[in-house]
């Protein structure tokens, strides 16, 4: 049979006149079979409309099996009574029974989320109401699930029941397909949207981040994030402290660099992130020290984060360009290694002080360091040193420290060693071996 023919049988129209017309065609129930089996399986392969298709399935098993009635109740994805696309058909001689089983239906009181209880019930009920019909109950089965019932209705059981209850069964199936294309057709159509809402979102919380380092006088400056997923609860940021100044008089101005990261990854970390950051902004213009600045974010913050049941980990500094002095305050993020370029060797910069959400009376220490020419500090996130191999092996931080150390004392600019170390990270990992975590690193350098 041509497309073009097949196309002609999916018209509920044409396969009205088609089958009525049958009997004057010089076709036998088997040739008459496989013509509707084959547009059926076409109807199936360019798939729409999933009312069409059951007034379709609905007119074969009408005509095709000579049952006296038919009556298919699909359920929807929730699993109950799809109630608007309950089929029913009948010959137009039982016009009296015809009338009886809707009315039926439309009285009978289906709950919301079905119960095979009450489909067993409402088959015994149907029995007991129409005793003059032999009445058989056919599952609708896709991939283990039910995904609703046929209902043929007989006066008798015919002499060729058993070539009809195969040729039933075949129609069934195709009916199960049917109902199971709709729904994945459906859900995939959510997941696009959710995707697609995703990426809006990972766009925005891009832009969140800084999308290039400022200038602060005599610093050279690197960052990047590379999220495990579209949206991430990695989080750093560079502010100035004297926001109504001009651009040259701010690079000399105290600049607050911070680094945090949420528990977990994905959307509630991403919105989380995006939370934390509008607080911390609020807070940094203040002018308050490190410790007092973690303090308050804390109590600003931790009713959100408990009711979200996640904490937060963040290193908070700032820097006077003028005394090249760094404060700082820790949250409980893994401290920034400090090289010191006149010893040659890596020190780590950390004070004590509790993750941020966990402890309503949270105190925080506050620590200060002179920098030095060439001394340069890495900020990183915990998924730079938890990333693992393809053997289990964990990158951990003595080999961060090492690569750090190496790269520093070849006396290379910030954007190099950022690079490099992300380069180190991918060589270890693997090649296609996705990050279990958000990694993030910033590189803060002294010319």
């Amino acid at each position: 049979m041509s497309n073009n023919q097949k196309e002609k049988l999916v018209s509920n129209d044409l396969i009205q006149q088609f089958l009525e017309e049958d009997n004057k065609l010089s076709i036998n129930k088997n040739d008459k079979f496989v013509e509707i089996a084959s547009s059926l399986a076409y109807y199936l392969k360019s798939f729409s409309n999933i009312k069409r298709f059951l007034e379709y399935v609905s007119l074969i098993l009408k005509h095709i099996f000579n049952q006296q009635l038919t009556l298919i109740i699909p359920f929807n994805e929730k699993g109950g009574i799809w109630k608007e696309n309950i089929k029913f058909s009948g010959e137009t001689k039982n016009f009296k029974m015809d009338v009886e089983v809707k009315n039926y239906l439309k009285n009978f009181n289906f709950s919301k989320n079905c119960r095979l209880k009450e489909i067993n019930f409402f088959e015994e009920v149907l029995n007991n109401k129409f005793k003059e019909y032999v009445i058989k109950s056919h599952k609708i089965l896709s991939r283990g699930k039910c995904r609703g019932f046929v209902y043929t209705f007989n006066h008798e059981i015919s002499n060729d029941s058993q070539i009809n209850e195969r040729n039933l069964n075949f129609i069934i199936s195709c009916l199960a397909v049917g109902l199971e294309n709709h729904w994945l057709i459906k859900t995939k159509k959510k997941h696009e949207n959710v995707d697609r809402e995703i990426s809006i979102g990972a766009e925005i919380q891009s832009q969140l981040l800084p999308d290039f380092c400022p200038v602060i006088f005599g610093v050279d400056l690197a960052a990047h994030c590379r999220p495990a997923l579209q949206l991430g609860g990695d989080y750093y940021d560079f502010m100035s402290l004297k926001t109504n100044i001009s651009e040259k008089r701010r690079e000399k101005a105290r600049w607050a660099l911070v680094i945090g990261d949420v528990m977990g990854k994905g959307i509630p970390a991403g919105l989380l992130m995006t939370m934390l950051r509008g607080m911390l902004r609020a807070e940094v213009l203040t002018g308050l020290p490190p410790d007092r600045i973690l303090h308050d974010l804390n109590q600003l913050a931790i009713y959100d984060l408990d009711q979200s049941h996640r904490f937060v980990t963040l290193f908070y500094s700032d820097y006077d360009p003028r005394t090249k002095k760094l404060r700082y305050a820790n949250a409980a993020h893994n401290p920034p290694l400090l090289w010191k370029s006149s010893e040659q060797k890596i020190v780590k910069l950390d004070s004590e002080g509790f993750v941020l959400g966990l402890q309503n009376d949270a105190e925080y220490q506050c620590g200060q360091i002179q920098l030095n020419k060439n001394d340069a500090i890495l900020y990183y996130t915990d998924g730079v040193i938890d990333t693992s191999n393809a053997l289990g092996e964990r990158f951990d931080e003595e080999r961060l420290i090492k690569s750090f150390s190496k790269l520093c004392k070849q006396s290379l600019k910030s954007k190099e060693i950022l690079n490099k170390i992300f380069k180190t990270l991918d060589e270890f990992t693997g090649k296609n071996r996705q990050l279990e975590d958000d990694a993030s690193i910033v590189v803060f350098q002294l010319d």
